[in-house]
């Protein structure tokens, strides 16, 4: 009997779900967070980002949180780095998987950190350089790959031209991330077929998000497209604070039913993870939950009421 494909899940909810909230969430929340994840079979987790602490305040502990991880050998935590500087901090407080974000248009990246695109491009390519001379493994974010909240529809030619870029300067994996969920079924199979076909799907991956609802269609795009690795979010949450009108992240219950209904195997179970929703919504005050939230309450606990 043939296994069923793997599709490995990366959950960003502790870093870009948790990043923009109005609670200040505690290091002991997150770490409770974070272990309700592990024990519902997530294998890798966004743990935190090594940023300035005036600019993002919600992850003004990632050293202290970086050190109390738990089940370190067995699950692939990652950690955003937007510089040298913030790389040597996450090398100091013991990370082996660091990421960069390049947002793929000028304005964009004026906005977030103040560095016009090639100023910027070059500082990820010195990043990930270094990352790779301290024996890290290292991914790129190429942010805004469909469309840019101040400059519109950014073309496939460009996100071609960054993707090739980030790899050879030695990234091992580029995310192609719809920031701001403008990205269709058809944008996401136009963009992704010909990035699979060069660089081979086991290279890339892809973060969504749910701004116009097509978050889980571009999903299934993005599998039929032959990739296997998408970054989701417990219950959905998340949103950019740097790019204006980004809703919630592709909620993980989401992507794990379309996996689990398509024949795909992620390795997470759906009931303990439905109590890590009720945690992300416990530690930051607001209801959760993705376009299959309702069903799986009723599914999974109907009979417990």
């Amino acid at each position: 009997m043939n296994a069923r494909p793997r599709v490995l899940v990366n959950e960003v909810g502790p870093r870009d779900g948790l990043q923009n909230q109005r609670v200040q969430v505690e290091m002991e929340d997150k770490l409770r967070l974070i272990g309700a994840l592990v024990a519902a079979g997530v294998s890798s987790i966004e743990a935190t980002s090594f940023v300035s602490p005036k600019a993002v305040p919600q992850m003004a502990d990632a050293d202290g949180l970086l050190l109390r991880l738990p089940a370190k050998e067995q699950v692939r935590y990652s950690v955003l780095v937007p510089n040298e500087r913030g790389l040597q901090r996450a090398i100091a407080a013991g990370a082996r998987e660091v990421a960069v974000v390049l947002s793929a248009t000028e304005t964009m990246n004026r906005r977030n950190i103040n560095m016009g695109l090639a100023e910027a491009r070059a500082a990820c390519e010195a990043t990930l350089a270094a990352a790779r001379a301290a024996g890290l493994r290292s991914k790129a974010y190429v942010a805004v790959a469909f469309e840019c909240p101040y400059e519109g529809v950014v073309t496939p030619e460009t996100v071609r031209t960054l993707t090739e870029a980030m790899f050879r300067a030695d990234a091992d994996e580029v995310v192609i991330a719809d920031t701001i969920g403008a990205a269709s079924p058809a944008d996401v199979a136009a963009l992704l077929n010909p990035l699979v076909a060069q660089h081979g799907a086991e290279r890339l991956s892809i973060h969504l998000h749910d701004t116009r609802g097509m978050a889980v269609a571009n999903a299934w795009a993005a599998l039929d497209a032959g990739m296997r690795q998408f970054d989701s979010s417990v219950g959905g949450l998340g949103g950019c604070p740097f790019a204006p009108g980004a809703a919630g992240n592709l909620a993980t219950e989401d992507l794990v039913l379309l996996a689990a209904q398509c024949g795909f195997e992620t390795g997470i179970s759906l009931p303990p993870l439905m109590d890590a929703i009720d945690l992300a919504a416990q530690i930051t005050g607001r209801p959760l939950g993705g376009r299959s939230h309702a069903w799986l309450m009723r599914q999974y606990r109907s009979h417990a009421a």
